[in-house]
């Protein structure tokens, strides 16, 4: 699916920032961004409002829209929220889930295996964000999809991050199956757990995404 090009540029901005090439405090001039990308300031705003809704930016009143500040910690614990919603959105999906729902599923990962096998990170990580908004789909519950959705958007370049991690996007294509399977066969306690320990950043996996964001990284 084609992006907007005020989504593209959110992009762009969202990774400047956890890659800490825009800094927490610092202004994301409008005027400056419109020349870097070449357009007019109405995809720059729009563009800067998205990421507002992420959490990542702040409007000042009078002042203009700056870096938020964050911290391991604040991202652990909604990496650790996130990984209860995706499980009971997994546990209910695969009691609740229609065939069409399970083909949507499994098409977004066969799409993923896709892109992970040409090495393609920026379509694995859109076919992998269409993954898990189709299991919350599937999950039969309209708030518990929405309140996963919120989440997901304000982890969104986290998430993508995680991709640097040398091999994740080949253990990330495994982990899509076996979620999968469990899903098709109505096992819900095996899909909760396997997509809990898929979104979990805790343990070893957790040291390998705080090396991947380096210098990024901001309060302990």
């Amino acid at each position: 699916m084609k992006q907007s090009r005020a989504g593209e540029i959110r992009d762009h901005i969202e990774q400047a920032i956890v890659t800490g090439a825009f800094r927490p405090g610092e202004r994301l001039d409008e005027v400056k961004l419109a020349a870097q990308f070449e357009v007019s300031r109405t995809p720059i705003r729009e563009a800067l409002r998205q990421l507002i809704a992420t959490e990542l930016v702040e409007a000042q009143p009078h002042r203009g829209t700056f870096v938020k500040d964050f911290s391991v910690r604040d991202m652990l614990n909604m990496f650790e929220v996130m990984s209860e919603l995706e499980g009971m959105c997994a546990r209910l999906a695969a009691r609740r889930r229609s065939d069409a729902q399970l083909r949507e599923i499994e098409a977004a990962c066969e799409t993923c295996a896709a892109n992970s096998e040409s090495g393609d990170a920026d379509a694995y990580y859109y076919a992998n964000e269409q993954f898990h908004l189709a299991i919350y789909e599937a999950s039969g519950n309209a708030f518990l999809a929405r309140t996963a959705q919120s989440l997901l958007l304000r982890l969104r370049p986290f998430r993508r991050l995680q991709l640097r991690v040398p091999g994740r996007m080949r253990s990330s294509t495994t982990e899509h199956g076996a979620i999968v399977e469990a899903i098709r066969a109505g096992d819900s306690a095996s899909a909760e757990q396997l997509i809990e320990e898929h979104v979990s950043v805790q343990g070893d996996r957790f040291g390998d995404f705080v090396a991947a964001l380096g210098d990024s990284v901001g309060r302990p």
